[in-house]
């Protein structure tokens, strides 16, 4: 099969077309046909070697795919690693059912931005109606989503931020009902400004230095900021667990595989409610572009230069 392989770290360069034998499920596991698979900012760290768990080389990067298996059954698919290829293994377990009505870009969508803006929303900052909420990067694959569960959810008011004008105006047909310059220099007071000068009540931030420094100080008591993420390679300030005192900030932290240790079958009742509202039409996913197996280099470095919106895909037959 085709598949795209790294054996050495680094950036895009290092991502290349291989021939490699086909993969073998074993046991709990099924092979994926792959007629998609999902481009995420994750894998440019897996790519580095910067993300949270280890790679190991030689390796075939991509998380998640949706295709069909042997016996004819259409799901989308977290794999670890091993996405970028014509076939993939997945673990059972982490394979779920894709209704008719629901597309690939749409399937891929779900499983990992959907299912974490969801979790984000749910669970990290417990988005209560009424409340006003800033989704940081509101133009990408999490954002464009957070931004419409969050008005699906009863909001009081959604702020959004996204670092060009086209962005923007995604967001504000999206739902957002005010939006702002991610480049902001006084990007505390530029959010407090958009919240109508109060406090803002939840975060969800994903860029990390002095976005995450600015957006704390513009929580409101008992303001919540989940941070999710550190595209611009930059660490926060450090934060003192006495200062947090001063407002009753709360800072969580989210990273998706750990709903899998939730008791229940947190994923299932996510992509249950994310497939529903899809297919009802208060959902949808922003293709943000999709690009051959050959084209994987161009997609990291479109993904890298923030020149993307939505969701990327790759298709293993080009």
């Amino acid at each position: 099969m085709r598949a795209i392989q790294i054996t050495e770290f680094g950036g895009p360069e290092v991502l290349n077309v291989a021939e490699l034998p086909d993969p073998v499920a074993g046991p709990g596991h099924l092979l994926v046909d792959v007629s998609r698979a999902g481009v995420n900012y994750a894998d440019t760290h897996q790519a580095e070697n910067s993300y949270l768990s280890e790679s190991t080389l030689p390796m075939v990067p991509g998380g998640e795919v949706v295709g069909t298996t042997p016996d004819g059954r259409r799901v989308v698919a977290l794999v670890g690693t091993g996405g970028y290829a014509e076939k993939a293994v997945a673990p059972e377990a982490l394979a779920w059912q894709v209704p008719d009505a629901i597309d690939d870009v749409t399937a891929l969508g779900m499983i990992v931005q959907g299912a974490s803006a969801w979790v984000l929303l749910r669970r990290s900052v417990h988005l209560a109606p009424g409340e006003s909420v800033v989704v940081h990067a509101a133009a990408g694959g999490v954002g464009t989503l957070a931004v419409q569960l969050a008005k699906a959810w009863g909001a009081g008011r959604v702020i959004a931020t996204a670092s060009s004008e086209g962005k923007r105006a995604l967001a504000l047909e999206l739902g957002a009902d005010a939006a702002i310059d991610a480049n902001e220099p006084d990007l505390k007071d530029a959010l407090i400004e958009a919240n109508g000068g109060r406090r803002v009540d939840a975060v969800l931030e994903m860029t990390g230095g002095t976005v995450t420094d600015q957006s704390l100080k513009a929580l409101a008591p008992f303001g919540r900021l989940a941070f999710y993420g550190m595209a611009s390679r930059k660490e926060p300030s450090p934060v003192r667990p006495a200062s947090l005192m001063s407002h009753s900030t709360t800072i969580a932290g989210m990273w998706l595989p750990h709903v899998f240790q939730l008791p229940g079958d947190v994923m299932r009742a996510a992509l249950d409610e994310l497939f529903g509202l899809a297919a009802d039409g208060r959902l949808r996913v922003i293709g943000g572009g999709e690009y051959g197996l050959t084209e994987v280099r161009r997609a990291h470095e479109d993904l890298r230069a923030r020149r993307t919106t939505g969701k990327l895909v790759l298709d293993p037959a080009r």
